[in-house]
């Protein structure tokens, strides 16, 4: 269950800073993607920085396209974006209007809704497993392209929201490079820009990119 002092949504003020700031600072927030089944709320373990023109492993670092457009916009909203013909992953759009940084949400612990993400993640051996990894969060929480643009910060009714949860003390907080990215993006040295929970058994496992064969 999530504490009553766990509950204040964070404000767009949060997610309108550098995207290297945002990302550790999201671990230990709850995001709760609410549906006409019922809500689901997740406690983020593990979490990607990606930056954008300035990131050879961001999918905007050539610029702007129709699939990537909603990162270039005000932070604080939802990219979701497919991939591999087959999955989506959720991101959160961070830092100024103009400039496609985000944060790809990697992992977490379902803390509300556990039966109705069961549901849709019935390969998981354990709640554990509901959403370890980008692909198994976004299936878990019912995410697809119709969210894409989705302000997670707006008044009112909206189907993401992100609340303050508790954050996670420094010292907990472990960093290293991004899973599955190819060339300079993937160089740990470069950019060891994966945060993840010490020893939180929903983090996903690491690994290095692989070519795909024909």
């Amino acid at each position: 269950m999530i504490a009553p002092s766990d509950r204040t949504p964070l404000p767009r003020e949060f997610f309108d800073r550098p995207v290297l700031e945002v990302a550790p600072d999201l671990l230990g927030r709850i995001l709760v993607r609410t549906t006409p089944d019922g809500p689901i709320a997740v406690r983020l373990t593990e979490v990607e920085a990606y930056d954008g023109e300035n990131d050879p492993g961001s999918h905007a670092y050539r610029g702007r396209t129709a699939r990537n457009a909603v990162m270039f916009g005000p932070p604080g909203h939802v990219h979701v974006y497919f991939t591999y013909g087959m999955w989506h992953c959720m991101n959160l759009v961070c830092g100024p209007e103009g400039r496609a940084a985000g944060v790809l949400l990697r992992a977490g612990e379902i803390v509300e809704g556990a039966e109705l993400a069961r549901t849709r993640r019935r390969s998981a051996r354990n709640d554990k497993e509901l959403a370890k990894g980008p692909a198994r969060l976004a299936t878990a929480l019912a995410v697809d392209r119709s969210l894409d643009g989705t302000d997670a910060c707006a008044t009112g009714d909206t189907p993401i929201r992100v609340l303050t949860g508790t954050p996670v003390p420094a010292d907990r907080v472990c960093n290293g490079p991004r899973t599955g990215v190819a060339g300079d993006g993937g160089n740990g040295d470069l950019h060891p820009w994966r945060f993840w929970i010490a020893d939180d058994p929903t983090v996903s496992p690491y690994r290095p990119h692989t070519p795909r064969r024909r």
